[in-house]
């Protein structure tokens, strides 16, 4: 048998212009991307770095997918622009890495009691896309930016990650058991993307959220 080992292009930077409608102006406009080829079968858009990225298919034309997800990639430009504005506004925490260990000790204490939980092993390290993140071992990856964050902040991350435990996907039981603790969870999600931008800038994250075409 043989196997294609022909890496993929480099990525390369692009603007087309396309047909934008239902957002309040009709007409036409130039949108710039990065487009990354893989070895992969189906297409998908992401924002990272604060811009977008087209990952396709070896030798796929992006355009054809820029152009059916416009109103989308809108949206999250709008996103982005309201965190980048908010997080102009907001102050870092000075927290060594050995009192963020100890809040997040304290807290995982009381929450994993809560829902009855055991939380296996906590790791610190520094992640590029996420605050925290859980394995199916039950262990807990804290990103060492957190001790920046405010104390409620840095609660919601563990709370969100220990319900990730019940339930792994964000569906309405996701949700529903966030809103027993965290009422307001919508503004602490917003404000987390915005810190997140702040301690990151100008190497800045949109989140994890991406487009299956």
């Amino acid at each position: 048998m043989v196997h294609n080992t022909k890496k993929p292009p480099f990525p390369r930077r692009e603007r087309i212009k396309v047909r934008v409608e239902n957002s309040g102006v009709n007409g036409e406009q130039f949108i710039n991307f990065v487009t990354k080829y893989r070895n992969i079968k189906f297409p998908r858009l992401e924002f990272k770095s604060g811009e977008l990225e087209a990952i396709m298919p070896n030798g796929k034309d992006p355009s054809g997918l820029v152009q059916k997800y416009m109103n989308w990639i809108r949206r999250k430009q709008e996103f982005i622009i309201s965190c980048l504005e908010a997080a102009k506004k907001l102050e870092t925490v000075k927290r060594k890495k050995e009192q963020l260990e100890l809040l997040v000790d304290k807290t995982l204490k009381r929450y994993s009691m809560d829902f009855g939980l055991q939380v296996n092993k906590v790791f610190y390290r520094k992640m590029r896309t996420k605050w925290a993140s859980c394995s199916s071992k039950q262990n807990l990856t804290i990103n060492t930016m957190m001790r920046h964050l405010p104390k409620r902040q840095i609660e919601y991350i563990l709370y969100h990650e220990l319900v990730h435990m019940i339930e792994k996907k964000h569906n309405d039981r996701f949700w529903k058991l966030i809103r027993k603790k965290f009422k307001n969870h919508e503004k602490l999600e917003m404000s987390l993307f915005s810190y997140w931008f702040l301690l990151n800038s100008p190497q800045v994250t949109a989140g994890n959220d991406a487009l299956m075409e």
